[in-house]
């Protein structure tokens, strides 16, 4: 047993503690960089679905972001009621609600999309693009598993 208890007592030596203090600063960024826009990382996250795809379900948004559906339906209320998504029932099957992008939405996902993109190089500024690239590949291989 180690008697070198100050590196053993070292919470930044933890993987657990570094993913979740780098993904809180990062959330912090997107957040104050997004807040001018009325959204905040989670709002934009369901924008970025809705605005890559067809039409989608509550249900089938809330799966691709790994969100259950009574958060989701709480995002969906708040986006709607700014006018940035409108739900209408989807005429195959009335009991599921379809989910779009308004025009404001599509303009509001635009500038959204960049001031992301400035928050995260913000950052990632301290590190290499090659850096950046092989942490999000390795990440990406993490969560493939």
């Amino acid at each position: 047993m180690s008697t070198d208890s100050s590196a053993a007592a070292d919470p930044r030596d933890l993987l657990g503690y570094l993913l979740k203090h780098a993904n809180l600063r990062l959330t912090a960024l997107t957040d104050a960089t997004l807040e001018r826009l009325g959204i905040d990382s989670k709002d934009f996250g369901t924008l970025r679905v809705l605005a890559h795809g067809e039409p989608a379900s509550q249900l089938q948004v809330a799966q691709k972001l790994s969100v259950d559906r009574t958060t989701m339906v709480a995002i969906l209320d708040e986006l709607e009621r700014k006018g940035i998504v409108v739900r209408r029932p989807d005429p195959a099957d009335r009991r599921r609600n379809i989910v779009e992008l308004t025009e404001h939405g599509r303009q509001t996902f635009d500038a959204a999309q960049a001031a992301y993109r400035d928050a995260e190089n913000a950052f990632l500024a301290t590190v290499s693009p090659r850096a950046a690239d092989q942490l999000r590949r390795t990440l990406r291989d993490l969560l493939d598993q």
